[in-house]
């Protein structure tokens, strides 16, 4: 039998899954990468008996893993708050799934656990850029304002460190800052220790200013877009910009276009007052998906960076 822990690379995949191994600790094969990565099952090669935990990626973009899994007569537990698509009736899937706006996996996980490792729920609901959902699970830890602003950074920065169009660029590989969090169930006491934290909390603060220099190429009162250089600080800063942008302007739908080899990575934040339908408008295009509040383009061509934003002007007029 062999154990794999296959989660997105991003604040609400490690923190998701900090919680379940500081909860059940075993030593598990990891599979990973940037936020953007996620058929991640195709990398496994499962056998009869093996027990596979899957964290904070889309079932409906891993189908085909997935059936391949659960045909080879593997065990998979999945938790998770993206398209699902048609969830297999198979008695070796133990699924977690919702997908409610003010969800993610790592709240879906603290529910799991009655709420055993919540601290790190906060952390990762702050980092996928839902800081309602995650002061009011604060709140049910009693922390001090200063306490949850610094779980909200953490997250935030844990989430920063996945953007990327390979692991190369990230300042650290998310096995790294799994094997870096796990040995401690206070994340207050990781960000006091560990040196990731520091290290990405200047490189963010960094970025997001060069960022917040440039000029949008859309903005009105309903929709704003921002066209970054080609570059790794832009492709790392991509979703930490787009959360600044619509936490800072709840009443508008936002955009940010990352150009690389003539195409485009594209972060979609639906309205915060109107948290619906950004997944529709990244499903329409080819190599899109996401949920509904969040959502993302991969390799959009130039030439339907225009029809992109018609999808966004008609959905939030």
């Amino acid at each position: 039998m062999r154990f794999y822990d296959i989660f997105n690379g991003d604040a609400d995949g490690l923190c998701a899954l900090q919680q379940l191994r500081l909860a059940g600790p075993r030593e598990a094969a990891l599979v990973t990468g940037t936020k953007r990565d996620i058929a991640l099952l195709d990398r496994v090669e499962a056998g009869p008996g093996d027990q596979l935990t899957v964290l904070d990626v889309s079932m409906h973009a891993n189908a085909a893993g997935l059936r391949r899994a659960l045909s080879a007569g593997a065990g998979v537990q999945w938790f998770d708050h993206h398209q699902a698509g048609t969830v297999p009736d198979d008695a070796g899937l133990d699924a977690h799934l919702d997908f409610a706006p003010g969800i993610c996996t790592s709240l879906i996980v603290d529910r799991y656990l009655a709420g055993r490792f919540r601290a790190w729920a906060v952390v990762g609901t702050y980092g996928d850029n839902l800081p309602d959902s995650a002061r009011s699970a604060a709140q049910l830890l009693g922390l001090s304002h200063d306490a949850a602003q610094k779980l909200k950074r953490l997250g935030e920065c844990l989430n920063y460190n996945a953007y990327g169009t390979s692991v190369a660029e990230l300042l650290f590989h998310p096995e790294d800052l799994h094997r870096r969090m796990l040995p401690y169930e206070d994340p207050l006491a990781f960000a006091d220790r560990d040196t990731a934290f520091p290290a990405l909390d200047r490189a963010r603060t960094e970025d997001l200013l060069r960022a917040l220099t440039i000029v949008p190429v859309l903005d009105t009162p309903s929709v704003a877009a921002v066209m970054l250089p080609d570059a790794p600080w832009s492709r790392r800063v991509s979703g930490t910009l787009a959360n600044r942008l619509n936490i800072d302007h709840p009443g508008r739908a936002h955009a940010v276009f990352v150009p690389e080899n003539g195409r485009y990575t594209v972060s979609l934040r639906a309205p915060r007052a109107q948290p619906v339908g950004a997944d529709r408008i990244a499903s329409s295009f080819s190599g899109g998906g996401g949920r509904a509040a969040a959502a993302g383009i991969n390799g959009l061509p130039e030439s339907d960076v225009p029809r992109v934003l018609d999808a966004l002007k008609a959905a939030y007029p």
